[in-house]
Formats: C-alpha cells, sequence, structure tokens
C-alpha cells in the first residue's frame, strides 16, 4: 500500500519498483508524495527512469527535475536520449535552463560535471546569530550545510566554516573570525582523478 511504501526506505522503494510490473510502477510512483518520488526517482535505473519519464506529462516531468538537487538532475539528463532532454529543457524556466545547459557542457571528466550548486554561501562579514539564521532560512533547499562558504561580492571563495564551528562560537562573532582560509582551489575542466588525488 502507499502507506507502506512510504515508510520504506527510497533505495528498496526503487529496487521494488524494478521486480513490479511496470504499469503498477507507475500508477505508485504518481500516487507518492513528490519530494519521495524524486527521492526515489534519483535511485531508479537509467532504464525505469526513461520508461517514467516517456510515460508521464511534460509538467509530472519538470516536477520531478525541480524536486532534484541539480546535480543529480545533471546526472539523470546526461543518461537520457536527447529527444528526452529537449523535452525536458523545453518545459523548464529560463534560470534552470540556463544551469543545466551550463553543466551538462562541462567534459563527462571533468570536476564541473559532478560538482554541486547548491550549498551556503556566507559573508564573512556576517555574524554567526545572522549566518545560523540564514542557513535555517535557505538550508532546507541545498544539498549541503555541514560546511559553509564564505565568498565575496564577486562570489570569489575567501574561505569555508563547519556548521559545529558556528553553532559552537559565540552569536556575536563574526564569520571572518572564525572561518578556514586555507582552500583548495581546482578549476571545473580539471579531470575529477586529479582533483580526487589533489584532496
Amino acid at each position: 500500500t502507499r502507506n507502506e511504501i512510504i515508510k520504506m526506505n527510497v533505495v528498496d522503494t526503487a529496487r521494488l519498483f524494478e521486480e513490479i510490473d511496470q504499469d503498477k510502477l507507475l500508477i505508485i510512483f504518481r500516487i507518492l508524495p513528490k519530494d519521495l518520488s524524486s527521492d526515489v526517482f534519483t535511485h531508479m535505473t537509467s532504464e525505469l527512469q526513461k520508461y517514467v519519464i516517456d510515460s508521464i506529462t511534460d509538467e509530472e516531468a519538470v516536477g520531478i527535475l525541480d524536486n532534484l538537487f541539480m546535480d543529480d538532475a545533471v546526472d539523470f539528463l546526461e543518461e537520457m536520449p536527447s529527444n528526452v532532454v529537449k523535452r525536458i529543457l523545453e518545459n523548464t524556466n529560463d534560470d534552470t535552463r540556463m544551469v543545466i545547459n551550463q553543466f551538462l557542457n562541462y567534459p563527462v571528466d571533468s570536476a564541473g560535471s559532478i560538482m554541486t550548486i547548491e550549498y551556503v554561501d556566507l559573508k564573512k562579514e556576517m555574524t554567526v546569530k545572522q549566518a545560523i539564521q540564514y542557513i535555517k532560512k535557505i538550508g532546507i533547499d541545498k544539498e549541503t550545510i555541514d560546511t559553509c562558504y564564505v565568498i565575496d561580492g564577486n562570489r570569489i571563495l575567501e574561505g569555508f566554516v563547519s556548521l559545529r564551528k558556528l553553532i559552537l562560537a559565540d552569536e556575536t562573532t563574526l564569520v571572518k573570525d572564525i572561518m578556514n582560509t586555507d582552500v583548495t582551489l581546482i578549476n571545473t575542466y580539471d579531470d575529477q582523478e586529479d582533483v580526487a588525488n589533489l584532496f
């Protein structure tokens, strides 16, 4: 039943979908809550993902895409035939389309093809209190909040600070006084293996 599936781990649900009749899969998939169906979708095989996308409306397909983190959306689109990619991109908003196209243009083995843009960015002039309020406000839409990146007005990385450090610091402390400025910079076109070795 729907309630039993909702309680399942998303990976187990995706595996279950591989074992059931595809018509039933589609019915169950459609009745899942949107955020859950998107999570399950990311764990499906590319064949099942294609079946779902081919079987649902453009509006439903865009709904799935909108609920995915950007790097998951790009990974999905890279696996799909060009006609599916075209269909989905034609129905997304201009900003999303622009970002996805930018990611799709990175070489497959480059750092840019696997990076995330859904992170928390802070300003060094913020107090710890302001930073935590900001994280609470936007963190729900971010893929990671464990590490927050400190950027300047030109979006240049100046440092980073862990959520743990923020929580344990006095709320009047400035981010610049607790951030780590020892950053490793890489180019988005660098090879993934070279980047992994560097880190």
